[in-house]
């Protein structure tokens, strides 16, 4: 068969050239996808890394030790106690997607990169919540997430990582603490309710006071318009009497005592009608008056 082999001539030695280039080459090309990185070792040490596209190493001497996707990944949801600076319990959920962008460090500096950065943000976000008091991480929870991505993304950038978000998902209390805010919440809504209640009643009493000092200030001066009335016609009668009207006057008076006389006479059940001495004269008077304006 070796005969046979070197028989074959130049073609036979050619072709072998061929196939030996062939499978170099091979061993030399890389290409890279889109979603990857290749990390390149050579002689057991990190000597590159291999970015999308057409790449080349030296064959036999380097080779391809890791391939490492940089698409972004999101580490599964995690729970962890935590307690605020005025000892509440809190149970708080977490989630945090992160990328791989120098897979030489990543591959290198840490063995299982989603335990590390779950354990990363735990710690943070433990330490964190210690800082501040229940009211706050409630009301703060924005300033609370940025505050731990940024601790996040300072503690994992040795190992070639970016943090692109974290998200608090859910902040739960304890039951003994639910039952504490819980009467919390009903004292204060009756607290409210007892203030709206006296607000009312103080209301209803500052109404019912303006009321009656209304009612007062019309009386006055419904008693203020009677009292003008009558002193102008008091007036009025003062000025005819200086005028020259005092027999009109007596006219008047002894009429009036006529009718009341005839009014107490007219009575039910009276026999006997006691007329007073100057009656008699008032009669007289009345008909003098009349004759003489006849």
């Amino acid at each position: 068969m070796l005969e046979d082999f070197i028989g074959g001539g130049p073609a036979l030695f050619w072709l072998v050239l061929a196939v030996a280039l062939i499978f170099v080459i091979s061993r030399a090309v890389r290409i890279v996808p889109q979603s990857q990185k290749y990390v390149v070792e050579e002689f057991g040490r990190f000597r590159k890394e291999l970015g999308p596209g057409l790449n080349f190493i030296v064959p036999f001497l380097q080779r391809v030790a890791h391939k490492v996707s940089v698409l972004e990944r999101q580490l599964p949801t995690a729970s962890q106690d935590a307690i605020t600076s005025d000892n509440v319990l809190l149970v708080v959920e977490t989630s945090v997607f992160y990328r791989v962008l120098e897979p030489g460090k990543t591959v290198y500096r840490i063995r299982d990169v989603d335990a590390a950065i779950a354990t990363t943000v735990a710690g943070i976000v433990r330490a964190q919540i210690g800082k501040m008091e229940l009211d706050e991480v409630q009301a703060n929870r924005a300033a609370l997430i940025s505050q731990i991505k940024e601790q996040v993304e300072s503690a994992v950038d040795d190992w070639g990582i970016e943090v692109t978000r974290a998200e608090i998902l859910d902040v739960g209390l304890d039951q003994a603490t639910r039952d504490a805010m819980l009467q919390q919440l009903n004292a204060e809504r009756e607290r409210r309710a007892a203030v709206t209640r006296a607000e009312g009643e103080r209301r209803a009493v500052e109404l019912a006071a303006d009321a009656q000092l209304y009612a007062a200030r019309q009386e006055a001066e419904a008693r203020r318009v009677e009292a003008d009335a009558e002193a102008y016609a008091t007036g009025v009668v003062a000025e005819a009497i200086q005028k020259g009207g005092l027999e009109a006057v007596q006219y008047n008076i002894a009429l009036e005592q006529v009718k009341g006389l005839a009014t107490l006479s007219a009575g039910q059940g009276n026999s006997t009608v006691i007329v007073p001495a100057d009656a008699a004269d008032a009669f007289g008077k009345a008909f003098q008056m009349l004759k003489g304006r006849g």
